[in-house]
């Protein structure tokens, strides 16, 4: 009987590492712009969070430094998906934080079921952090105290603020969550010549802060929502993995170790069990 017991376990266990990467895999299928960082992967290579240095980073103007809550909406791209995704950004100096709990994710089109496994999993919680200055992003699974260390190889996602020309034409005035906005249309130029268009909502009451951006490419649109912000520089440290989590190197290790050490942790959980 424990013998049955430890192979449906196995069974199950196998079962919900399928789910969770099906689950990946559709994150990874996010219509992120390619100046937003979103770069493809694969379970082993692993889906990649948006950064937001490089062209997009130009558009914040003076302000270098920032908090806030954002509100990623994706619509159009290969299958036509609407789907919003709410987070908490840290910026400073082309470095980003966000914060994701990808349960909250509306309009995915995940297997029935991935919500709920990836909770029991500890894997709704994502932190996807961008170090252009280190070429470096990393994935953290605060739940597996776990996370993944990327090299960035798009070099059109970091550089500095020179390395980028903006020029801005103004669209007319409106009002964004309550700030008076001037509505501009905005192309950012790379240091390779490339064009990257936007429409910015610049708030004149919080020093032409863009709490609105508009872009598109490959077809798909995508707009952030900035609330809440506070123009003051985060702390340093949020902006490098924890030092007491375990680091990989791809997803598909961390999750078979991560599934390993809950299954482990839930026999010795059991109560009456025998050895």
């Amino acid at each position: 009987m424990v013998r049955r017991a430890k192979v449906i376990g196995l069974t199950s266990m196998k079962t919900n590492l399928l789910l969770i990467g099906l689950s990946a895999l559709a994150l990874q299928a996010v219509p992120v712009p390619a100046q937003l960082g979103g770069q493809p992967g694969g379970l082993g290579g692993s889906p990649r969070g948006p950064s937001f240095g490089g062209s997009i980073g130009k558009l914040f103007g003076d302000n270098s430094a920032f908090t806030a809550t954002l509100e990623l909406q994706t619509k159009g791209g290969p299958t036509d998906e609407r789907m919003t995704i709410p987070g908490k950004l840290a910026f400073d100096q082309g470095k980003s934080r966000f914060e994701m709990d990808m349960s909250l994710m509306q309009g995915a089109k995940m297997p029935p079921g991935v919500g709920a496994q990836m909770k029991a999993m500890g894997m709704e919680r994502l932190v996807t952090i961008s170090r252009p200055d280190k070429k470096s992003s990393y994935m953290v699974y605060p739940g597996l105290q776990s996370y993944l260390e990327m090299l960035m190889q798009d070099s059109k996602t970091d550089g500095s603020a020179e390395d980028f020309k903006m020029e801005t034409t103004e669209l007319g005035k409106e009002t964004v969550d309550g700030h008076p906005c001037i509505k501009n249309r905005a192309v950012v130029t790379d240091k390779e010549g490339k064009k990257h268009e936007s429409t910015v909502w610049n708030a004149t009451d919080l020093k032409d802060f863009p709490v609105k951006i508009q872009t598109a490419d490959g077809g798909a649109q995508v707009s952030m929502i900035f609330r809440d912000v506070k123009l003051s520089k985060p702390d340093s440290s949020q902006f490098d993995p924890p030092t007491n989590f375990k680091k990989y190197n791809d997803m598909m290790t961390m999750m078979q170790q991560g599934m390993m050490k809950r299954f482990s942790e839930g026999q010795k959980a059991t109560p009456g069990k025998n050895p």
